[in-house]
């Protein structure tokens, strides 16, 4: 589980127009807030926060005026063209508490190469301890048949992680090739084998006239 420290200052300046000058400043907007405390309103160099946020799930510690928060990102919105950040929500967390997140699903292993592999969901909901959220879970796909599916229950939990999210729910799927998918491959077979008999033919002939 990645924790990160970043230095952050309070916001003295609220409003679109503050925010625009912070962020123009090279700074992020951010509220903490949870555990029944007051939301405190920051600003985080945008550099920092960028990077760490692009570890799943990462542990931010928030340090404000000598004083450390243990938070852990809830809202995060971007640019919706540019992509840069606007502004962050951080929730308090505390050590050995438990949370529920969402943590993305990473594939591995040689499924039946006659089917079609379709990713349904690319994370499921888990409970588990703040500070020991994996970066990702492993679905194993050996010896997945055409036709069938995973779920949400077959994806391999660590030693004191609870499945929040449907058991049922899938997660990939394994569809079986259609007649179609056979004629269209069939076809661009024979389309190459045809290109390449032209191309011999062209070649060959060039040498006969040389």
């Amino acid at each position: 589980m990645a924790e990160i420290s970043i230095n952050g200052v309070t916001r003295t300046e609220f409003g679109k127009g503050a925010s625009r000058r912070a962020r123009r400043d090279g700074l992020v907007p951010a509220v903490i807030y949870g555990h029944g405390a007051t939301p405190t309103h920051i600003n985080l160099p945008a550099r920092e926060l960028g990077v760490a946020l692009k570890t799943s799930n990462v542990l931010l510690d928030i340090v404000v005026d000598g004083k450390t928060e243990l938070t852990l990102p809830k809202s995060v919105v971007r640019h919706a063209i540019k992509g840069n950040l606007e502004h962050v929500d951080l929730v308090i967390v505390r050590r050995g508490e438990r949370v529920v997140v969402s943590v993305p699903i990473h594939t591995s292993g040689e499924h039946d190469r006659d089917g079609i592999l379709e990713h349904v969901t690319t994370s499921i909901e888990v409970e588990t301890e703040a500070t020991a959220i994996p970066s990702f879970l492993a679905l194993d796909l050996t010896g997945l048949v055409a036709g069938l599916s995973l779920y949400a229950e077959d994806v391999k939990l660590p030693a004191g992680m609870t499945l929040i999210s449907d058991p049922k729910s899938t997660v990939v799927h394994l569809s079986v090739r259609s007649s179609h998918d056979d004629v269209a491959d069939a076809d661009a077979a024979a389309s190459a084998a045809a290109s390449a008999a032209s191309t011999a033919a062209t070649e060959a002939a060039a040498k006969a006239e040389a």
